[in-house]
C-alpha cells in the first residue's frame, strides 16, 4: 500500500463570517501529482498555507500530516520536508540568479562549498547557468519561474507545494513547466499543485480534487471526475440515406440530425458503450462512413461542479 504524503481531516478555516475551508479531507501518495482545483475565492491558497505551516488551521480541524509529520506538533519538521512556491515569484531582481540561489542555501544553513555545488547543480538544471550572473530582473517570466523552483530545491525537499506555478506564462513557458514536474514526480518528489487551467491538471494530475465553496465537490483521476458529467456520446455519420435510416431505427434512442444524416448515441465512452453500438449496427448490417466518441471534458466537470467558468477559452486553446 503506498504511503501517503500529506493526509489531512475536516480541515478547516475561517475569517471572521467567511468560511474559506468547510472540513476538507485530503491524502495525497507519495510521489504522485496531486492537483487542487477551483474558482478564485475557493480555497485553494489558503489549504497550501495551512498544509505548509504559513497559517494555523481553524478550530475544530482534524489531524494533519505532512511528510509522516504532525502538523501541530512537528512543524519544523514539517517545514523542512517541504518547498513552496507560490503563486507571485520569490526571486529577488535586484541580485542575479546565483545569488538568489546562494542566499537560499545560506537559509538552508549548507556551507559555502555545499551551497555552492547545489547551486551550480540547480541553475545548470534549469537551464539557467548563462543567465546566472545577470539580474533576476531581466529575467522572462518563465526563467523566473524556473529559477523560482529552482530555489525552492535547494533544500531536497521530499513534496512541494505548487500554487498556480503557470499563471501568466506563454504557452511554451508553461509546456516547459510541466516538463520540470514530471521530471520532479519521476525523482520521487509528491507536487501538490493548485491550478485554474483544466488542462494543467488533465496533463499532470494522478488524482484531482474539485474545491468549491470551501468543500470538496468530488475527486479522482481525471478520467473518473470526466465520468460523473452527462453529455457524452457517439457521433456516427453517414452518406446513404437509406442507411442513415436503418441506423436510426436499429439504434432506439439516438438523435437525428435528417439534414446532415448524423446520429448521437448518449455514451459514457467506456469500451463497453461502444461495442453495444457496433454490435447493434452489425446485427442490422449497417456501416456508418465515420465514428467519433464524444466525452465530457475538465472543462464540463469544472462547471457542473462549481457553476463557475474556467479560463477564457482562447487561452485554454493557446497552450494545447
Amino acid at each position: 500500500m503506498s504511503k501517503l504524503a500529506i493526509a489531512a481531516t475536516g480541515l478547516r478555516k475561517s475569517y471572521g463570517d467567511k468560511t474559506v475551508l468547510d472540513g476538507v479531507d485530503l491524502a495525497v501518495e507519495e510521489g504522485t501529482v496531486f492537483s487542487l482545483l477551483g474558482p478564485n475565492g475557493a480555497g485553494k491558497t489558503t489549504a497550501v498555507k495551512i498544509l505548509s505551516t504559513l497559517v494555523s488551521a481553524g478550530p475544530g480541524s482534524g489531524p494533519i500530516s505532512v511528510g509522516g509529520h504532525d502538523l501541530a506538533t512537528a512543524a519544523q519538521s514539517v517545514r523542512a520536508s517541504i518547498g513552496v512556491t507560490g503563486q507571485f515569484s520569490a526571486v529577488d531582481g535586484l541580485i542575479t540568479g546565483e545569488e538568489n540561489m546562494l542566499l537560499m542555501a545560506d537559509l538552508h544553513h549548507l556551507s559555502r562549498s555545499e551551497g555552492r555545488r547545489v547551486a551550480a547543480e540547480l541553475l545548470e538544471r534549469f537551464d539557467l547557468t548563462e543567465a546566472a550572473g545577470k539580474p533576476a530582473s531581466t529575467y522572462s517570466g518563465g526563467m523566473k519561474r524556473r529559477l523560482d523552483i529552482a530555489m525552492t530545491l535547494v533544500g531536497d525537499p521530499r513534496i512541494i507545494f505548487l500554487d498556480e506555478p503557470t499563471t501568466g506564462l506563454d504557452p511554451r513557458s508553461r509546456h516547459n513547466m510541466w516538463q520540470i514536474i514530471r521530471e520532479l514526480v519521476t525523482g520521487g518528489v509528491t507536487v501538490f499543485l493548485t491550478t485554474q487551467y483544466l488542462e494543467e491538471a488533465d496533463e499532470l494530475a494522478d488524482r484531482i480534487a474539485v474545491l468549491n465553496d470551501g468543500k470538496i465537490a468530488a475527486e479522482g483521476t481525471a478520467e473518473e471526475l470526466k465520468r460523473i458529467v452527462p453529455g457524452g456520446h457517439v457521433r456516427l455519420r453517414f452518406t446513404d440515406p437509406a442507411a442513415y435510416r436503418r441506423a436510426t431505427a436499429a439504434l432506439g434512442g439516438a438523435a437525428g440530425d435528417d439534414e446532415s444524416l448524423t446520429l448521437q448515441v448518449p455514451s459514457d465512452g467506456s469500451q463497453r458503450a461502444l461495442r453495444s453500438v457496433l454490435d447493434r449496427l452489425d446485427a442490422a448490417g449497417i456501416e456508418a462512413d465515420e465514428l467519433t466518441v464524444h466525452t465530457p471534458d475538465l472543462d464540463d466537470v469544472f462547471f457542473a461542479l462549481t457553476g463557475a467558468a474556467a479560463v477564457p477559452a482562447q487561452t485554454k486553446e493557446s497552450v494545447r
